[in-house]
C-alpha cells in the first residue's frame, strides 16, 4: 500500500535550522509503484500505525518497563609518555567502568586487527562497503563556515604538505568534504588514491565566510556544525568499521547557557545528546584541528567531572573528546596534527560490553573510564554517552521537523548513504521503469499487533536534477509492505523488499538521486541514477 503526501517542501541548505524551515507547502506528486512479488503490497490499514511500546499495569498497581539494554562499542587509543601508539596490550591489561560500576569487557579487538589489508584498493563508498566492511576509514572535513579565510588557506596548504609526504597508495580510505553555510560538497568519496585527493583539493575554491568576519551569523554558524556531524554519521552508519573524522576548522562559538532562555538550552541540550549518541551509534571520532592556533581551554571542571562533559559550557573542543577525540590547537605544524589524528584513528583498540548499570535517567551523561594496568599510559576513548531516549515513530502524513530535514539533507547531498542497502536497475521494456531492491539486511519489520498484521513501512523521496545540480522535480511518498503469511508474528524475521518506481523524467534532469528512510530504524539508504542515456517516459 502506498499513500500520497502532502508533504512541507522546505530549503535546506546551510542555512537551515532544526527548529525553522523556509518555504510553504506544495504538494509532490506521488505516482504509486506496482509491488514486485519480493514481498507483495500488503493492505494494511493505514489507522493501525504501530504504536511506542506502552508500560504495563500489574495487579498491585506498579507499572512494568520491558527494556533491553545495548552493547556498547569503545574504540580506544593508547599513548605512552612520548605520545608513542601502544599495540601490544591485551584484553586483561583492561578495565571499564560505567556511571562508577565495573563492566565486563564481552569482545576484544587488538590494534590494528580491521587495518584493510595492503592488496586491497578502495576507491568509493560501494567498494569499502563491499571489500572492507569492517576497515577504519578517514573523514576529512574543512569547516569553510566558522573559519576565517585566511585561517582556511593555511590549512589547505597544510593539508596538501601532509599528502605530499604519504605514498602514492594511502593506507587508510579517506573522504574529502568541505562545508559552507551555502553548501556541504563532498570533494572526493573514499579512495586511497593520494593525487585524486590532492587534484580535488585544488579544484575547489574556498567560501568566503564574511559572517564570521564580522562576528554575526552565531545560530547559523552553530547549526551547521551540529547538522553536518549528524549529516556524516547518519550517511555512514553502513559501513560498519571506525570513521575518524578529521574536522579542520573553528566548528562553533563557545555558547554559555546561562545567557541563553531556558527553552532554547533545552533544544540545544536535546540536540547535544542526540549528536553523541548518533556519532556513538556510528562509531565516528571527532578530532578538531584549529589553524588558527587559537588557544582553546579543555578543563571541564569540578561540577562536571561526573556528569555532563559540557558542564554547560558548549565548546567544540569538548564535542571532540566526549566522542573519544581530541582537539589539537596552539601550534604551526597544523600538517604534523593531521597525521597525529590520522595515526591514532588506525591504531585502536575495540572493547565491547553490556552496561550493568540500570539507572534509567534519559538527562544523566553516563561517564565511561578506561584504564590500564601497565603504569604511565593514556587511555584516549569516548568519555561516554547519554541513555537513548524512546525512538517516536513518524507520521509521514504529518512529518516532524526532524524527518524532514534528515530527507533533505540526504537529497542534497552528493554524498552516499549507505544504512540501507539497496539496488536500483531499469526496466528495459518500460521507459522511465525502476525496480528498487533491499537487502534484508536493511529492513526493519514492524512486529504484529491485534489488528495489523506484520508489515515494513519505507519513506521513498526521489529527486532530479539538472547538469548545475539545480533542483528540478521532486517526488514523496510513503509505502507500507506486508511481511509473508509463514512470517512470524513477532521475533526477529528478515526478509527482502521489492517493488517498481515508475520515474517521470523531466528532460532537463541528468541525475536522480533516490532516498529511502526505513520508519521503524530512521536510517537512510540512496542511489543516484545517471539519466544522460535513459529514455524519457511519456508524460500522463
Amino acid at each position: 500500500m502506498t499513500r500520497d503526501s502532502g508533504w512541507m517542501k522546505v530549503w535546506v541548505g546551510g542555512l537551515a535550522i532544526w527548529a525553522l524551515f523556509f518555504g510553504g507547502l506544495c504538494e509532490m506528486n506521488a505516482q504509486a509503484p506496482t509491488s514486485a512479488p519480493v514481498p507483495t503490497a500488503a493492505s494494511v490499514p493505514q489507522q493501525n500505525q504501530a504504536q511506542p511500546q506502552q508500560a504495563v499495569k500489574n495487579m498491585d498497581g506498579t507499572y512494568t518497563v520491558r527494556t533491553s539494554s545495548r552493547l556498547v562499542v569503545l574504540d580506544a587509543v593508547v599513548t605512552d609518555r612520548q605520545n608513542n601508539v601502544v599495540t601490544d596490550l591485551t584484553r586483561d591489561d583492561f578495565s571499564v567502568t560505567e556511571a562508577g560500576e565495573p563492566e565486563t569487557i564481552r569482545d576484544f579487538v587488538a590494534s590494528g586487527a580491521d587495518a584493510l589489508a595492503a592488496d586491497a584498493t578502495i576507491h568509493s563508498t560501494a567498494e569499502l562497503d563491499k571489500l572492507a566492511p569492517k576497515a577504519p576509514v578517514n573523514i576529512i572535513l574543512l569547516d569553510e563556515f566558522n573559519t576565517r579565510f585566511e585561517d582556511m588557506a593555511f590549512a589547505r596548504y597544510s593539508l596538501k604538505q601532509y599528502w605530499k609526504k604519504q605514498s602514492d597508495k594511502l593506507a587508510m580510505p579517506t573522504m574529502l568534504i568541505a562545508v559552507s553555510l551555502q553548501k556541504f560538497e563532498v570533494l572526493k568519496d573514499y579512495t586511497q588514491n593520494k593525487q585524486e585527493l590532492l587534484d580535488a583539493l585544488d579544484h575547489h575554491f574556498v567560501a568566503y565566510p564574511w559572517q564570521v568576519h564580522q562576528g554575526g551569523w552565531v545560530a547559523e554558524r552553530y547549526s551547521t556544525a551540529f547538522t553536518t556531524l549528524m549529516r556524516v554519521a547518519e550517511a555512514t552508519q553502513g559501513h560498519i568499521g571506525h570513521k575518524n573524522m578529521i574536522w579542520i576548522g573553528r566548528g562553533f562559538p563557545a555558547i554559555h547557557v546561562e545567557t541563553m532562555p531556558i527553552d532554547a538550552t533545552n533544544r540545544l541540550n536535546s540536540i547535544v545528546q542526540d549528536t553523541v549518541n548518533l556519532m556513538r551509534d556510528s562509531r565516528v571520532t571527532l578530532y578538531t584541528i584549529d589553524p588558527a592556533g587559537v588557544q582553546v581551554t579543555n578543563s571541564y571542571g569540578s561540577a562536571a567531572q561526573f556528569n555532563d562533559p559540557f558542564g554547560g559550557n558548549f565548546q567544540f573542543s569538548k564535542l571532540a573528546k566526549a566522542t573519544g577525540g581530541t582537539a589539537l590547537y596552539g601550534r604551526n605544524d597544523v600538517d604534523a596534527e593531521i597525521g597525529t589524528s590520522i595515526r591514532d584513528g588506525g591504531s585502536f583498540y575495540t572493547l565491547t560490553y553490556r552496561p550493568e548499570n540500570s539507572s534509567l535517567n534519559p538527562e544523566k551523561f553516563r561517564k565511561i573510564e578506561v584504564k590500564v594496568n601497565r603504569p604511565g599510559l593514556k587511555v584516549t576513548t569516548r568519555e561516554g554517552y547519554y541513555l537513548q531516549r524512546p525512538r517516536r515513530l513518524e507520521n509521514p502524513m504529518a512529518p516532524s521537523k526532524r524527518l524532514v530535514n534528515d530527507l533533505m539533507m540526504a537529497e542534497s547531498s552528493t554524498m552516499v548513504y549507505d544504512a540501507i542497502p539497496m539496488t536500483v536497475t531499469e526496466d528495459k521494456a518500460v521507459a522511465g521503469q525502476y525496480v528498487i531492491r533491499v537487502d534484508e539486511t536493511g529492513v526493519g519489520w514492524h512486529i504484529a499487533t491485534d489488528t495489523s498484521p506484520r508489515y515494513a513501512e519505507v519513506i521513498l523521496l526521489v529527486s532530479q536534477f539538472d547538469k548545475k545540480g539545480k533542483e528540478l522535480k521532486r517526488d514523496g511518498k510513503s509505502m507500507k509492505f506486508g511481511a509473508p503469511k509463514d512470517a512470524p508474528p513477532t521475533g526477529r524475521y528478515a526478509a527482502p523488499l521489492a517493488f517498481q518506481y515508475k520515474l517521470e523524467r523531466d528532460p532537463k534532469a541528468v541525475r536522480a538521486r533516490i532516498v529511502l528512510r526505513m520508519a521503524s530504524s530512521g536510517r537512510i539508504g540512496t542511489v543516484d541514477l545517471d539519466l544522460t542515456g535513459a529514455a524519457v517516459a511519456p508524460t500522463k
